[in-house]
């Protein structure tokens, strides 16, 4: 009966979400996809949301994505339900698969299909028993050195198939751990056994996870723990491994699937940089304004220990570089004694970077946070358990990350944990160190009230300006700004860093990274330019600064720098180009407010070029370079 009542339910939604689309309410209808796949990620509802989601394409922004998968098996129900995940997660995929068991073959090959197809990402799924049948099917009757040389070459294969990918493309590479048999040959005697069955294939996953630590762009996706998290007994079908060399269960399909995109997310962008969270009954159990400081839930036991689980997995995501925020409907005076004084919370006002705490509509007071912290509102996600309020924040701002929260709020910490937009691939120093840099735009905004003029505000920063030398965390930092940043950003190219270190190697191109601190903290690498230069034509490729130093000339100072060292090369132009997007109206002016004109207007795109022979771009006075590396390698033009 319960099926039965949910598959008339999913039928209704089906039937909702054509009439919507027919009647061209194209935002309702997406949402109202998002909610089908939310509700039923499954092959047999995959094809309708992609099906659907092609039907929007031109009224719904979705970032395009092509992924590229190689396998040893039979998965293409997954690479539906994948398809279907990624336009329900605002991504438009693109989705090469390579042939039965020829990854080898597509990787090594120069013209193969694959390097054609330049993928984004391409993800390598090869199952033990494929790639290592003896270890598999034969461990029990091997020698101790026949083990070895069977480790040996398959560590060697591994090896030899990252080092040919990565000399032939600049994507993504996610490797697939080996799998473990459900039951070792030795059964028991296998944890005893030197080597065990077991303990050999997780010397192969240290060995790949040791390789794609010494090659830039090559990541690995667990395979056993996805396995864990559906359960041994519900991941593999033998029947169909049998029959179709199909060895995942349906379940299992639906796992690997959002594994993938638990990747493609960081790897494209598509992550939330700050989290707002609602309070009562969120964070605590219960209702200030009724229950009183000491009625609220929230301690050690439960129910109180469910919010505080929830409140340390919030904490983890702030350590991670996720900035938090707070919007309910309260009295603040009561709400802040609970978050100053309350013995179980573990967020406590310093963790928060901005905060509306009153009676409007929360989103408005979203709006207004996304405001305050100078981020895109789509770079939010909203944390509430009611679900009118989540309804209306989705109706009234589509382009937020809405989190479902259930009814039992022992399952809200482990809701937020699988939250794909919190994922990042690697932490830089600026993401670690996040909370305090939002701290200090805080007293930025006190200081700023608080001084007559902007000029005088600026003065009193006493802002330097730093150089970077090109270091690896200098890279990773680059790469990251290019792939997150989108209002001060004249182009919105992305790069990976396999991609910036390539620039850097190459004396056709520049790579400047910049550093700014002043009198209230390190704002740590804010600002990056680009420049390519063949001969004399000298074009900035990538102009973008961090949203947390819009407003204090910084970017004047940046742009003087690279003009300086362009003149340097006796060279008397530069150009520029400027593509308009929805988020960086920030950024269009900047050229023609300092000196460039206006050459070339090209599908919406505009292009600048400024004359060098009478240069009047000058670094503020305010602020002060304090570093300009000579070598090569610094991220400046040099002579070649």
């Amino acid at each position: 009966m319960e099926q039965h009542r949910r598959y008339d339910n999913l039928n209704r939604l089906k039937k909702k979400i054509d009439e919507l689309i027919q009647k061209e309410n194209f935002v309702e209808a997406c949402l109202k996809l998002k909610e089908l796949w939310k509700d039923c990620p499954s092959l047999a509802v995959a094809r309708f949301v992609s099906n659907r989601f092609t039907a929007l394409q031109g009224h719904t922004e979705l970032m395009p994505v092509r992924i590229a998968i190689l396998r040893s098996y039979t998965l293409e129900p997954a690479v539906e339900i994948l398809k279907a995940g990624a336009f329900a997660s605002g991504l438009e995929p693109s989705v090469y698969i390579g042939e039965f068991n020829t990854y080898a073959q597509d990787i090594f090959d120069e013209g193969s299909e694959l390097y054609g197809f330049k993928p984004d990402v391409v993800f390598l799924s090869v199952l033990t028993r494929s790639i290592a049948p003896s270890l598999w099917y034969d461990f029990s009757s091997l020698k101790k050195e026949e083990i070895e040389d069977s480790v040996g070459k398959v560590v060697t294969t591994l090896e030899n198939l990252v080092r040919q990918f990565r000399s032939c493309s600049h994507a993504h590479l996610v490797i697939h751990t080996m799998d473990m048999p459900l039951i070792p040959c030795f059964g028991l005697a296998d944890l005893k056994a030197r080597p065990g069955q077991k303990g050999t294939i997780r010397r192969i996953n240290q060995a790949l996870s040791e390789l794609a630590t010494s090659h830039e762009g090559v990541h690995i996706l667990d395979t056993n723990e996805m396995i864990a998290s559906c359960g041994n007994l519900a991941w593999e079908d033998r029947e169909k491994w049998i029959t179709l060399r199909l060895p995942l269960t349906a379940t299992a399909l639906a796992v690997m699937a959002d594994g993938w995109l638990r990747y493609l997310h960081p790897l494209m962008g598509r992550i939330c940089k700050v989290l707002v969270c609602d309070l009562d009954n969120t964070l605590w159990g219960g209702v200030i304004g009724e229950d009183g400081f000491d009625g609220i839930q929230l301690g050690d036991e439960y129910p109180g220990a469910a919010y505080q689980a929830l409140q340390r997995a919030i904490l983890d995501l702030y350590n991670r570089g996720v900035i938090l925020a707070i919007c309910s409907k309260n009295n603040e005076e009561d709400a802040m004694e609970v978050i100053r004084k309350h013995p179980g919370m573990l967020l406590r006002p310093e963790h928060f970077a901005a905060q509306r705490i009153n009676w409007n509509n929360k989103s408005r007071g979203i709006q207004e946070i996304a405001e305050e912290l100078n981020i895109g509102t789509s770079a939010l996600a909203f944390l509430d358990d009611n679900p009118n309020e989540r309804e209306l924040v989705c109706m009234q701002m589509p382009e937020i990350t809405v989190i479902d929260l259930p009814d039992n709020p022992v399952e809200f910490e482990l809701i937020l944990r699988r939250q794909h937009v919190f994922e990042r691939i690697s932490l830089t120093e600026e993401d670690l160190n996040k909370g305090e840099l939002y701290a200090q735009q805080l007293k930025h905004w006190e200081l700023q009230r608080n001084t007559v003029t902007i000029e005088e505000y600026l003065q009193s920063l006493e802002m330097e300006m730093e150089i970077v030398s090109n270091s690896e965390k200098t890279l990773e930092r680059v790469a990251q700004l290019t792939q997150k940043t989108n209002q001060f950003n004249m182009t919105t190219k992305r790069y990976s860093i396999q991609q910036i270190k390539k620039m850097v190697e190459d004396p056709g191109w520049s790579v400047f990274a910049f550093r700014i601190r002043d009198r209230l903290g390190d704002n740590g690498i804010v600002g990056v330019t680009i420049v390519s230069h063949k001969g004399e034509e000298f074009e900035i490729d990538t102009f973008l600064m961090s949203c947390r130093v819009i407003g204090r000339t910084v970017e004047t100072a940046m742009l003087d720098i690279v003009v300086g060292e362009v003149i340097r090369q006796g060279v008397n132009r530069i150009t520029g180009w400027i593509f308009p997007t929805k988020k960086n109206i920030p950024a269009r002016d900047f050229y023609r407010k300092h000196g460039f004109s206006l050459v070339e207007e090209k599908e919406g795109a505009v292009r600048w070029e400024l004359g060098l022979s009478d240069n009047k771009i000058e670094c503020p006075q305010w602020i002060k370079v304090v570093k300009t590396e000579q070598e090569r390698g610094d991220g400046r033009i040099n002579n070649q």
